[in-house]
């Protein structure tokens, strides 16, 4: 099409397309009607235009032809854990995230015959002893350039709320991998599935991560802070948009911190779609939700994508589940071409609005937490974990209500489904007594109540 064409037309500016906006709402409020507001606190336009910025965005620090198509295996023998893992790469699986139920796995047997120079392998502890230390003691150097240890002993304590062993001991670990290894990894994932908003949990990933950044400041050499690598585990929910924000602001963040410690810039986000909506009833429709997370990681930059069997809350580990969850990805990257363009959401205003918005409502939360005593401080005294349970309280009175839609559950429900004999796990939170160093935060699903209601009806 000629160029010329357009010159015939004048440019409309913002406030020419409210102004008309607001003639065909005949009188209506144009923020009452058009605007809605999020429980970040940020205000969704109906439209978004290039004059409300002042100059190009800057290009975003990721490469989305590089992502990986990563396979979750829950670890309770290494032989089975190890055949799967080949059979995963065989079926097409790019990564592998092993996840160790109990200490004393010997990682070299977990990694027999699995070229980890081709293959990004990671590794994260349910538990983590002097053993484990020693075992990845024995690993040759050279297997940490894509061998990566997820030990995150802050994330350890707020999920769970207890060190692996003690603050001294958990640090002397940290200090001793971070020395081999040459990595830093941050978990986010119980921040989303306890109901945090997006804003909180960019926070709380700065302030997690701020914490390591003190500890390890005058342990690291400036060439080890130069080649640190850093890791960030992220669970993905259903805002479409919102996600794809959320890892983005996330990069500027952590590249914004970083460069205050002279710590490299650079991280690797991997992400896995969250459990908060999903659900035991009408369970296919979890294929849609975790297929739309999954985009939004991809279209957000994660270089690692794991994805959530759709029965995962209530099947043990099985190979329909993981064949389904896995080839999910498969189709996105083959099939939906998800891995042909680079930066695809780079100079989309609408997120690259909300990217700026969600990146300076989370740095202003961090700024305060770390001017109220920093993030560990706020953990003991339970601030953090009261923020997110008043978050979370806000999104469940909005699924009670109907606000929030989970089809299948709080929308045009099944009452035919049954459930009570399908449970090969509970999918409910339990409480266990146990003793804390703090109170833990607890991950919980929004559909959890409305479940047990029809459990115990059939």
């Amino acid at each position: 099409m000629s160029k010329s064409l357009f010159n015939e037309f004048e440019s409309v500016t913002s406030k020419a397309w409210k102004q008309k906006i607001q003639v065909d709402l005949k009188g209506a409020d144009y923020n009452d009607t058009l605007i809605w507001n999020t429980n970040d606190g940020i205000d969704v336009k109906p439209f978004y235009h290039s004059d409300e910025f002042e100059g190009f965005p800057d290009i975003s620090n990721t490469l989305i032809t590089n992502w990986k198509a990563c396979e979750t295996i829950p670890v309770k023998d290494t032989e089975t854990a190890n055949e799967k893992a080949l059979d995963a790469l065989n079926r097409g699986a790019e990564s592998l995230h092993f996840v160790l139920k109990a200490s004393g796995t010997v990682v070299n047997e977990l990694l027999e015959n699995i070229d980890i120079s081709t293959t990004p392998v990671s590794i994260s502890y349910n538990s983590f002893s002097q053993d484990d230390l020693n075992n990845i003691l024995g690993i040759d150097k050279t297997a940490f350039s894509n061998l990566t240890i997820h030990f995150d002993c802050i994330g350890q304590l707020g999920k769970t709320g207890n060190w692996f062993s003690n603050l001294k001991e958990d640090h002397l670990h940290l200090e001793r991998l971070v020395k081999l290894a040459g990595q830093l990894s941050i978990n986010l994932e119980h921040y989303q599935n306890a109901g945090a908003t997006n804003v909180q949990q960019l926070a709380y990933a700065l302030a997690h991560a701020n914490e390591y950044l003190n500890h390890l400041d005058g342990i690291l050499s400036s060439q080890e802070k130069e080649n640190l690598a850093i890791s960030f585990n992220v669970a993905v929910g259903s805002n479409y948009f919102f996600e794809i924000a959320k890892l983005r602001a996330l990069r500027q963040l952590w590249s914004s911190l970083a460069s205050e410690y002279g710590i490299n810039t650079n991280c690797r986000i991997n992400t896995i779609p969250s459990k908060r909506n999903k659900t035991i009833y009408d369970y296919n429709v979890n294929l849609l939700r975790t297929t739309t997370e999954c985009m939004s990681a991809i279209l957000g930059g994660s270089d690692i994508v794991s994805n959530l069997a759709y029965d995962a809350l209530y099947h043990e580990d099985n190979e329909f589940g993981s064949r389904i969850s896995r080839n999910q990805l498969l189709i996105l990257k083959h099939e939906s071409y998800f891995d042909k363009v680079n930066n695809p959401a780079d100079g989309s205003y609408y997120i690259e609005s909300l990217t700026q918005q969600l990146a300076e409502k989370a740095l202003e939360l961090f700024k305060d937490i770390e001017s109220n005593g920093g993030f560990l401080a706020q953990l003991k005294e339970g601030t953090i974990q009261r923020k997110i349970k008043e978050s979370a309280a806000v999104e469940q009175a909005d699924f009670e209500s109907g606000k929030l839609v989970l089809l299948g559950s709080n929308k045009h429900p099944n009452l035919d489904d049954k459930m009570k004999n399908d449970l090969e796990i509970s999918p409910f939170l339990k409480r266990v007594k146990r003793k804390t160093l703090i109170e833990p935060i607890i991950e919980k699903r929004l559909s959890e109540k409305l479940e047990m209601s029809r459990l115990n009806k059939e």
